[in-house]
């Protein structure tokens, strides 16, 4: 048998999907390239894995040094393992997806980026490698996972009225709920709980303000709303 350090081996990356919810629109954190390949061009934000490196590592180090944030809602997504998806060679990448909310983060390009910018999820520009399909791939899990696990919440401020979580929820699938069966669905699952306040400044209306319930277990929370095909 040959010895190990004769195999070529692949190079492997992890790749970050870091959705933001601003201004009710559902955004991505994109990096502009300033180095080959895709200079100039839009990415998502990723690294390649260092050997003294587990992958939570890196998310990290690549949260702190290309966008100037860490500590957000992470959770692994997929691998991806197109031969030709990188021209640098065999690359492998591990793709995670991020959850922010802005307002709570500022954002600060790297010293390997010219820009890093807030992009409309309907309106992104052509991503350099297969970063427009891993965005996909996020997005869809995004939008499933919200219907039975309540990630949501990560975007919003620690209070929050039941229209704005209603249009966060439409924000993210896409599609028109019906307010009275979301009210409904979403009081009744116990993951939401009012503070006794109202929210001051809405035009002939004070709706209720709510938060977060952190005791109730993720396993009792389901929507039940179906998605278009």
């Amino acid at each position: 048998m040959r010895p190990f350090d004769s195999y070529k081996n692949p190079s492997l990356a992890i790749d970050l999907v870091v959705f933001g919810y601003h201004n009710g629109e559902l955004s991505v954190l994109l990096l502009n390239r300033n180095e080959t390949p895709f200079k100039d061009q839009w990415t998502l934000p990723g690294a390649f894995l260092q050997m003294e490196e587990t992958f939570s590592d890196t998310c990290s180090r690549v949260l702190q040094t290309k966008l100037g944030m860490d500590d957000l809602y992470l959770e692994q997504l997929y691998s991806f393992d197109t031969p030709d998806r990188d021209p640098r060679g065999r690359v492998i990448s591990i793709a995670y997806y991020a959850l922010v909310n802005p307002d709570k983060f500022g954002i600060a390009a790297g010293s390997m980026a010219n820009d890093v910018q807030w992009f409309d999820v309907r309106n992104l520009p052509a991503l350099g490698f297969d970063h427009t399909h891993i965005f996909g791939k996020a997005l869809q899990r995004l939008q499933s996972k919200i219907l039975y696990y309540p990630v949501g919440f990560e975007l919003l401020d620690e209070s929050f009225t039941l229209p704005e979580l209603h249009h966060l929820y439409e924000c993210i699938l896409g599609i028109s709920i019906d307010r009275r069966n979301f009210r409904r669905k979403i009081l009744d699952s116990g993951y939401i709980v009012p503070t006794g306040e109202k929210k001051t400044g809405a035009q002939n209306r004070h709706p209720d303000i709510y938060r977060f319930n952190k005791t109730i277990q993720p396993n009792q929370f389901n929507l039940n709303i179906s998605l278009p095909l």
